[in-house]
């Protein structure tokens, strides 16, 4: 992978994070402290970095299965992750911010916000790629990316959220779509 094609696949996998800290962020009231803002990406960026590396370990285990159509279940998953993405965005109604910001809600919430890095940790597994890089590349977008939706919560709100996961589920699509391509004309 490349490192623009990295950042990108970084980016968008941050982004249900960041709509989960823009909320999280509008419900702290008034002005969120810095120290909230970079407990909550920290945490956030941590899970975020770990679900990847556990999906590519699970997907490695399956690896000499499904070696002849590898790129087909890259492309199937970054597409339905994607996919997913953008329906939840044009979808959901505008909820109610979460009041919660105890240690077990922000941990449930990050782990909530990952699942989707760890269905594409599994489709990196029949990619040759270097899954820590791209781990820790996810780790950072994630962590950074949470603590400015905290602190940018009470501006931005619900509105940008939805713009920015819609984006974030095409880029996931194009990657997807991008790897079968390359596979197929090699």
């Amino acid at each position: 992978m490349s490192p623009i094609a990295i950042g990108l696949l970084a980016v968008s996998m941050s982004v249900d994070a960041f709509i989960a800290s823009l909320g999280r962020g509008a419900a702290v009231g008034l002005r969120p402290h810095f120290g909230q803002a970079l407990r909550t990406g920290a945490i956030f960026g941590a899970v975020e970095a770990l679900t990847p590396l556990i999906g590519w370990g699970l997907g490695m285990a399956a690896a000499s299965y499904v070696e002849a159509i590898d790129h087909w279940i890259a492309f199937v998953l970054l597409g339905a992750v994607g996919l997913r993405m953008v329906l939840h965005a044009l979808g959901r109604a505008a909820d109610e911010p979460p009041r919660s910001a105890s240690l077990w809600a922000l941990v449930a919430t990050a782990i909530g916000t990952s699942i989707d890095a760890m269905v594409v940790g599994v489709s990196l597994a029949f990619l040759d790629v270097n899954i820590i890089v791209i781990a820790l590349a996810i780790g950072l977008a994630t962590m950074a990316m949470s603590t400015t939706g905290i602190l940018a919560g009470r501006f931005l709100g619900q509105k940008l959220g939805r713009v920015i996961e819609v984006l974030g589920g095409v880029v996931l699509i194009g990657l997807g779509t991008a790897i079968l391509i390359e596979h197929l004309s090699a």
